[in-house]
């Protein structure tokens, strides 16, 4: 059966997310209290894109924007395309930044679609295939998982089947602090810096920290500094983001639990206080923009359009 296309705008909010988290490379998540906000209606014919905050450069992308990419995607699953389509983009996550704007993109998207059929748009396009065809879309599932899902995510791909995600709830009183630097750095060259292999010992010290890092988000945030030291990837990117290394180096010395944000360049720092942090960021190399946010534990919705 066709869908039948609603004559409505829809709104979806989706929120900004970190990935790795330290060790947790390509299967932890957390979301973010930052959102993309993207309102979408069926036309007649063509199609129209508007982007507002970051990213207005890509309004002229067309068919080739993420949004536009996404929700063509879901129309496929869904077994038809909209005559034409008028998308507005109010961008809050920086682009660029390792804080999850191409996810937000790709979920955004996927959402906007179903909602645009006369019925409800996640049973239009439910959770067993939202989830797959956002990672497709992604390349890797840290951030989209968390940004579907909200609170802190694990991903996985099983041996069998399409790949797979679950929920936790963090515990009461995480302090998400960003640092975001001046210039971004593509998460492109950021893997490019990634060895092939990596010792036998890094592994498994990885492993016994991702695991403790799990406690330390849901329940012991006493272990967040040794929960999230990272074996794995951080040392390899630091050159290709120096002062990002040396912000995480300063912070850590300093007894707060930082990693690089995803990819990076930001800086993701769990503290009691913004101030310390924005403290120890006035003194290290760079300019940083300090946020200080909280989890977003709801992660994308559908809502009514936000107040212009």
């Amino acid at each position: 059966m066709r869908p039948v296309w609603s004559g409505r705008p829809v709104t979806v909010r989706v929120p900004a997310t970190s990935a790795n988290l330290g060790p947790g490379f390509d299967s932890l998540g957390l979301a973010l209290t930052l959102h993309d906000h993207v309102t979408a209606r069926v036309t007649t014919a063509g199609l129209d894109v508007q982007v507002t905050g970051f990213g207005t450069e890509t309004a002229s992308a067309g068919e080739q924007h993420l949004v536009v990419r996404a929700m063509r995607a879901a129309f496929d699953v869904l077994g038809s395309q909209p005559a034409g389509l008028a998308i507005s983009c109010q961008n809050a996550i920086p682009h660029g930044f390792g804080l999850g704007s191409s996810a937000a993109a790709i979920v955004s998207g996927l959402l906007a679609a179903g909602a645009l059929i006369e019925a409800d748009g996640r049973a239009a396009l439910p959770g067993s295939a939202l989830l797959p065809l956002a990672i497709e879309l992604e390349g890797h599932p840290d951030n989209v998982a968390a940004c579907l899902l909200g609170g802190l995510t694990i991903a996985w791909q099983p041996s069998l089947g399409p790949p797979d995600a679950t929920r936790l709830e963090p515990a009461a009183g995480l302090g998400p602090v960003v640092c975001v630097p001046s210039v971004p750095l593509s998460t492109k060259i950021a893997r490019q810096a990634l060895p092939a292999q990596v010792p036998h010992p890094d592994a498994a010290a990885n492993s016994a920290r991702t695991a403790l890092l799990i406690a330390a988000l849901t329940g012991r945030p006493d272990l967040l500094l040794a929960g999230t030291e990272d074996f794995l990837h951080q040392r390899y990117r630091a050159a290709s983001m120096p002062a990002t290394a040396a912000l995480v180096e300063r912070l850590r010395a300093a007894g707060v639990a930082a990693v690089v944000s995803g990819a990076g360049p930001s800086v993701l720092a769990f503290a009691a206080s913004a101030a310390a942090v924005a403290t120890v960021a006035e003194l290290a190399t760079g300019n940083w923009e300090v946020l200080a946010l909280h989890v977003d534990r709801s992660g994308a919705q559908v809502v009514v359009a936000p107040a212009s």
